[in-house]
């Protein structure tokens, strides 16, 4: 009998039997779930390693791939520079010796595109001060025999072939073509250099990228292996553990039923007491309502006395007229304060006292609300809303407000909690809006994944994101008190979507006006918590 005694923990109905079960099953896995930890663990860290490592192996294969492209460019804009010069050497010669125009017009075409030449090398080499400095030779020499071919070309067509001719023989002695062309064997032999260089680091990071995927891919595999190795053993543990455990679990379902129908019955206790003492609290609240009336009758004739004592010769005081017996009598400073003192505190009284009548009369909606059994019914979401915004629609001309409403999926659900969950919210968008602001509420909605989701958007005040939580709770308000509440709405809307099966949230923040979001279940079961027992 002992080992089906039921044991009551924190949180668990568990038998000692299923305890026993439970404690032997996890003293065997506890060191095999720690291996697959720690397998997984290591698995990630290299698989970790491997991207990190392959990802910047590839980046750097890449880049030296685009430098070896690059030293490739400046080799040929090199090689197109040069082609170019003697392209207009050959044009010079050619028009030295025929005159003839198209070998003019070739040397102008080759000398216009060197510029352009050297533009595109200085810009591919810009990172490179070596190549600069070549360049900053190079290009004043180039410039410099080109002014004398053009000069040269000058002088034949002015007829003045002697000095063109002694002109060449000079510049042939100085041979300027030969140091451009040296310059030129510099830059492309610096640039061979780079290439050189920069293939081979291509190369290494290739080799090296391949050897750490292969390293890392060995690795994987085996703690893979050993993974599924360890995940077999712990199923089977666990398939063993389960047949044990299968018997011991047939009596919990009737042991959770049972602890679920005494907090149904706890539940329905507290509905009760909360009825109770809210009726209860009505016949104080009624004896102090009429004890406070009869004060308020007893002050005029208590300060009417009052003043007749504080006359000298002990008369009443004059009267204008025959209603002179209703007229506020005449009383001295300090009665006059007293009397103000006394109707202040009445004043507070029955303000207290109606606040109270007010809270009362909630709590007894609420413990009737929370009785009242749900039924399903098939509800045009569209229709319901806008008749809830016809009946508003007096109080939205006063705020100066338009009530929208969007296309909205139907529902099945109790049709009196939803009039109530949004007439609630509509009638707290048109109670906070900006002074001085049209409002603008909408009212839109859609389906997802078998629920209905509706969104009641305002151009409000908004809500401080710290009380998001707050306007939730039971008389529990939040921001500036300047509208007439006990802080209930929200919380029987949010009780009334609990119960249909839904979820409410707000998103909300000062002057930028409020969401509040309703899911529900499109097709609501129609159980009912009342009726489950």
């Amino acid at each position: 009998m002992a080992r089906h005694e039921t044991v009551r923990g924190d949180d668990t109905l568990l038998t000692e039997a299923e305890h026993h079960l439970v404690a032997s099953s996890r003293g065997k896995s506890l060191p095999q779930a720690f291996g697959q930890i720690v397998l997984l663990a290591a698995g990630l860290v290299v698989l970790t390693l491997i991207s990190a490592t392959s990802v910047y192996l590839v980046n750097k294969a890449r880049e030296d791939a685009r430098s070896t492209l690059h030293s490739m460019e400046v080799e040929n804009e090199i090689s197109l520079t040069q082609l170019q010069m003697r392209r207009a050497e050959s044009a010079q010669r050619g028009f030295v010796l025929t005159q003839r125009p198209e070998f003019r017009n070739a040397f102008e075409e080759a000398a216009a595109q060197i510029p352009a030449s050297f533009e595109r090398l200085r810009t591919l080499t810009i990172d490179n001060p070596y190549q600069q400095q070549r360049l900053d030779q190079i290009i004043p020499q180039t410039e410099q025999r080109i002014a004398q071919l053009r000069h040269s070309i000058d002088l034949v067509q002015t007829e003045r072939l002697a000095e063109a001719t002694e002109m060449a023989r000079q510049e042939a002695t100085r041979d300027v073509m030969g140091q451009i062309r040296d310059l030129a064997n510099e830059m492309r032999a610096e640039e061979d250099r780079l290439f050189a260089a920069r293939v081979k680091s291509a190369d290494a990071s290739q080799s090296l990228s391949a050897a750490v995927t292969s390293i890392g891919s060995g690795l994987i595999v085996v703690f893979a292996g050993t993974s599924i190795f360890l995940v077999r053993r712990s199923s089977r543990a666990r398939d063993v553990a389960e047949s044990q455990l299968r018997d011991n679990y047939l009596n919990l379902e009737s042991t959770v039923e049972k602890r679920t129908t005494d907090l149904r019955e706890a539940n329905d206790e507290i509905q009760r007491f909360a009825y109770i003492v809210s009726h209860d609290l009505r016949s104080p609240l009624v004896n102090i309502m009429g004890f406070t009336s009869e004060l308020d009758e007893l002050r005029g004739d208590i300060f009417k006395r009052i003043a007749t004592l504080s006359r000298p010769d002990g008369a009443p005081p004059p009267a204008a007229d025959e209603t002179a017996a209703e007229v506020e009598p005449v009383l001295e400073e300090s009665d006059k304060q007293l009397s103000q003192d006394f109707a202040e505190a009445l004043g507070f009284i029955k303000s207290s006292i109606a606040k109270m009548d007010r809270l009362i009369s909630a709590i007894l909606n609420l413990t009737r609300e929370g009785r009242r059994e749900f039924y399903p019914d098939q509800i045009a979401m569209r229709d319901l809303i806008e008749n809830i915004a016809s009946t508003m629609a007096h109080q939205a001309a006063e705020a100066d407000a338009e009530i929208r409403v969007e296309p909205l999926p139907d529902i099945v659900s109790d049709r009196l909690a939803i009039e109530q969950i949004f007439s609630n919210l509509i009638d707290n968008a048109l109670k906070y809006l900006k002074p001085g602001v049209p409002g603008d509420i909408a009212i839109g909605g859609r389906r997802k994944l078998g629920f209905a989701i509706f969104e009641v958007t305002d151009n409000g005040r908004g809500i401080d994101p710290k009380d998001h939580q707050r306007i939730f709770d039971l008389f529990r308000r939040a921001g500036t008190q300047d509208r007439p509440g006990q802080g209930i709405g929200l919380a029987h809307v949010r009780a009334l979507v609990r119960r249909l099966g839904g979820t409410m949230s707000v998103a909300s923040e000062l002057g930028h006006g409020s969401t509040f979001t309703v899911t529900l279940p499109a097709t609501w079961t129609g159980i009912n918590r009342d009726k489950q027992s």
